[in-house]
């Protein structure tokens, strides 16, 4: 059986469809691939998905959109072509919401099949929610079709999935996996993440998409991966030199804090099982972490309304971009083009974006959103005592009081219904509010599963740390990990 949704017979070309089903649900899946011959490499023959919105030149990549329905990339992304040279095998393409614009997967196009939650506790539940926007690679990897998926995560966009359908999802530091080939939504947020059934598996996809990449300019250099080598180092090495009066646990010396403005705390069983292996708990607090959310969608959609200026203009994907029609102008043309090409909710940010923008509101708004980034930044660093590796010299010493790590719920629920009405007060947006604040400060971010909640649905725990951290995330992630095993 063949796992697509209804396309245009020349957008499934170049993509060989399975022989056999190895997917129970359909649901997540565009474009999947017929695996090649296994490769040498750390990833040889290892299946991975792959979001809709990063190019892979084997199939047309369209970001879940009608306006690029028939876009074919010219080229692979830089995160790709790694896998490839690792050995891996691209399993297929997952649907997302609309160019990552929703927590939901339900931003589509009206020719696409619903994304279903494949976390069901019980085979007569009403299907519900992926998550979004990396629902699709969300679902593939809860619903066993894949070993792993791609993801992008802007405010949240992996670590929310992956906290609806039980599995891992990772957003590394902002610039150290390429975003060469990513179709951006907002350049300064954006980042490739990771989804996976285990900590290790996201540690070991990571390992290979992390390297320098001269065609991204927001890539980090050599030289700022080195300085967060030795910033981990030094401070692993101060860790395991402390005195102890029990035998060395993984977690021995590790300072976790609790942010006192979270509506959320994650279980006192979990809590009390990072302590038995060493770690101590502080509460900690983040000022100005109520302003992420505002600052956010300010911030994601001006960038997003420059970003999708450049469709419309017959240069990419569909046929009624490229048609032209007798008497029509070229600005017509246009308008006609993105009426009919983009969904209700990119226009809608994209109208967002563009006022925020305008002159009477640049300075209200935008470059207020701004400022409130700055401030939340500078909130994460007043309660680490790791000092970014970017700005050890130059910036503000690190609290020596300090935690290490960050721990809090990734959602502020487990997966809604598809097709409910949000809870009286509640919004799509509020579903973001406890991922993006880590998103506008760059810094590493992961979902762990940690149980379910009181519907029987999974919920998920999220890891923060310093920049450059992430084997600080992995170690405690595999301990939450632990804990989940045995609960």
């Amino acid at each position: 059986m063949r796992v697509s949704v209804p396309r245009a017979a020349s957008t499934l070309a170049k993509v060989k469809p399975r022989t056999s089903s190895t997917h129970p649900t359909p649901y997540s899946w565009i474009n999947p691939a017929t695996p090649g011959p296994s490769t040498s490499g750390v990833l040889a023959g290892k299946s991975i998905a792959i979001k809709d919105n990063i190019s892979y030149d084997a199939a047309p990549t369209s970001c879940s959109s009608s306006i690029l329905r028939d876009y074919d990339p010219p080229y692979t992304a830089t995160c790709v072509t790694s896998l490839l040279s690792a050995g891996a095998q691209i399993a297929g393409q997952t649907k997302m919401d609309e160019f990552g614009m929703g927590s939901l997967t339900t931003h589509l196009p009206p020719f696409y099949t619903p994304v279903h939650n494949p976390a069901s506790p019980t085979p007569d539940e009403p299907p519900r929610s992926a998550g979004g926007s990396s629902g699709g690679s969300a679902a593939a990897v809860a619903e066993g079709s894949c070993w792993a998926a791609l993801g992008t995560d802007t405010g949240g966009s992996v670590r929310l999935p992956a906290s609806y359908c039980g599995v891992v999802g990772l957003k590394p530091s902002y610039g150290l996996v390429s975003r060469r080939g990513v179709i951006a939504y907002a350049d300064s947020l954006d980042c490739v993440g990771v989804l996976a059934r285990d900590v290790n598996t996201a540690e070991e996809v990571f390992g290979v998409i992390s390297h320098p990449d001269e065609g991204d300019m927001t890539c980090a250099l050599p030289s700022s991966r080195q300085a967060a080598k030795e910033t981990l180092d030094s401070h692993l090495a101060k860790l395991a030199s402390l005195p102890s009066t029990s035998a060395p646990s993984p977690l021995s010396g590790l300072r976790i804090g609790l942010p006192a403005e979270s509506p959320l705390t994650p279980a006192k069983s979990l809590i009390s099982h990072l302590t038995s292996l060493g770690a101590s708990i502080q509460t900690v607090s983040l000022p100005n972490i109520d302003l992420a959310l505002p600052a956010y969608y300010v911030l994601a959609s001006a960038e997003a309304s420059s970003n999708l200026g450049r469709y419309g203009g017959g240069w990419f994907g569909s046929v009624q971009e490229r048609e032209k029609r007798e008497g029509e102008s070229g600005a017509e043309r246009r308008i006609r083009v993105r009426t009919e090409g983009f969904g209700k909710e990119v226009k809608k940010r994209i109208l967002a974006g563009t006022y925020a923008l305008s002159a009477d509101e640049f300075d209200n708004t935008y470059l207020k959103a701004l400022y409130l980034r700055q401030l939340l930044r500078q909130d994460y660093q007043n309660i680490f005592r790791i000092p970014h590796p970017l700005h050890a010299a130059s910036g503000p010493r690190p609290n020596a009081d300090g935690v290490d790590l960050l721990i809090h719920p990734t959602a502020i629920r487990t997966a809604p219904v598809l097709g409910s009405k949000p809870a009286k007060g509640e919004t799509e947006y509020q579903q973001d509010r406890l991922t993006v604040p880590a998103s506008l400060a760059g810094l590493p971010a992961m979902s762990v599963p940690a149980g379910k909640g009181d519907d029987g649905w999974p919920v998920g725990v999220s890891v923060t740390g310093q920049w450059g951290m992430e084997g600080l995330v992995f170690r405690l992630g595999r301990a939450i990990e632990e804990w989940t095993a045995g609960q």
